[in-house]
């Protein structure tokens, strides 16, 4: 059978695939393994989702086995992923559960598990919990069965932290902010305006069913428009659990996770700030991210795609940023995950600080043009073992020489694979990922 939990939780069609008995099992397994490693005291949860409609029916069944296994739990409602996992530590609570499937669309929903402190789950007690859904041990009764208290602070909280994060105050600025009608369209405009920004909120009316649709991070269009239309400084662009953001500058135009992380990391860099000048991205992030740090004496380690195994990079060599393409940035200092308000928030402070626009900072990245592909696909492990493929790579790499790459990976949260490819020209690019995914198409 295949791995239940992917790269960033469980995720599925909701009430298909993940259905409310699987989130029951589910968190009720997760507060048995992770109540095993500390028995000194009652577990207590943090539990909070999205606003998709789902989000509800599932949110029952997570409260009802993380109870059923004895555990408390603290409800916190709708707000981003990195709010809870902020609130696990600062709540001193054992584990968190977050309902979102992040940017996918609406129909699906997922669960994502943190340990206490707020961290990501290693895979080995992932694999604990995915092994403990069948277990048929005795639930509590009486006074051992868990209790639920909704923290009605817990939205101030997240936001007293992430404003004293700050280092600037944002007086001056004017920010459009696209909440992707998700988890943060009550918390980012407030925060943003608590630092001091004048803000225009926009896609901040979720219904339950506009989650994702047509705006937020993965569909920046309308932000772009609205920035120039309001005279903005820049926009901001959140995906629906607010895990991640882009950016637009004042004249409309994309600045992309990798060129958000050049300008974070010359600031810590700057302040001292950048542990051994040293920046963690994923193979995805642009070769020219890696010119661009190169030029600072900057180094760049790469990981796989995924957050989580940026965080592991993090936390195992002590680095103060990493981040992907996609716009997911980790700060440990201030966040065990990543946060795409306080990712933000420090971007607009280094404009702040310095007075300089942020098609000014970014610039100092040129992002070389790149063309990714996403190829639905019957087997992904069909793809990775084909002869057919890797001689259609070789190929590729070869007429690129130098002065390209190209990545072929498995979706870890959809049935794709994604094709990447990076040239000097965009039709060079264009072409060739074109190429490829033909390839992998007829061979899946």
């Amino acid at each position: 059978m295949a791995r239940l939990f992917g790269t960033d939780g469980v995720r599925g069609l909701a009430n298909a695939e993940l259905t409310p008995e699987l989130a029951l099992a589910l968190a009720a397994s997760a507060a048995r393994v992770l109540a095993a490693h500390d028995r000194s005291h009652r577990p207590v949860a943090v539990v909070g989702r999205d606003p998709r409609a789902s989000g509800e029916m599932l949110e029952a069944a997570v409260v009802a086995g993380l109870t059923s296994a004895g555990a408390d739990v603290l409800r916190v409602g709708v707000l981003p992923t990195p709010a809870v996992a902020y609130l696990v530590g600062s709540l001193e609570a054992d584990l968190g559960v977050m309902i979102s499937a992040s940017h996918n669309p609406m129909p699906d929903n997922g669960i994502k598990l943190f340990a206490a402190g707020g961290h990501k789950l290693p895979d080995g007690i992932e694999d604990e919990i995915e092994a403990g859904l069948a277990d048929g041990k005795v639930r509590p009764t009486g006074a051992g069965v868990g209790r639920v208290t909704d923290v009605e602070d817990a939205l101030d909280r997240y936001a007293t932290h992430l404003v004293d994060a700050t280092p600037h105050p944002l007086a001056g600025l004017k920010v459009v902010v696209d909440c992707a009608n998700g988890a943060s369209s009550a918390a980012a405009p407030e925060i943003y305006r608590r630092a001091g920004a004048e803000v225009v909120a926009l896609f901040a009316e979720p219904d339950g069913v506009n989650i994702n649709e047509h705006c937020g991070s993965n569909h920046p269009e309308k932000l772009r428009e609205a920035v120039v239309e309001h005279g903005a400084d820049l926009g901001i662009a959140h995906d629906g659990d607010a895990d991640r953001c882009v950016a637009v500058d004042s004249a409309g135009e994309l600045v992309d996770g990798d060129q958000i992380m050049a300008v974070l990391a010359l600031a810590l860099a700057e302040n001292g700030e950048l542990t051994k000048d040293t920046l963690v991205a994923t193979v995805m992030s642009n070769l020219g991210l890696h010119l661009a740090m190169k030029a600072h004496n900057i180094t760049v380690v790469t990981t796989a795609v995924g957050d989580r195994y940026v965080l592991e990079e993090l936390r195992a060599s002590g680095f103060a940023l990493g981040g992907e393409q996609s716009g997911h940035v980790v700060l440990p200092a201030h966040a065990t995950t990543g946060d795409g308000l306080l990712t933000a928030l420090r971007l607009m402070s280094r404009m702040a600080e310095t007075g300089k626009s942020l098609a000014d900072l970014a610039a100092v990245m040129n992002r070389l043009p790149q063309v990714l592909v996403n190829v639905p696909v019957a087997d992904k492990t069909a793809v990775a073992r084909s002869a057919e493929v890797r001689d259609a790579v070789g190929a590729v790499e070869a007429e690129l020489g130098e002065e390209g790459r190209v990545l072929l990976r498995p979706s870890g949260t959809e049935q794709l694979v994604r094709v990447m490819v990076e040239a000097t020209a965009q039709s060079t690019a264009q072409a060739a990922a074109d190429r490829l995914a033909g390839v992998v198409s007829a061979v899946s």
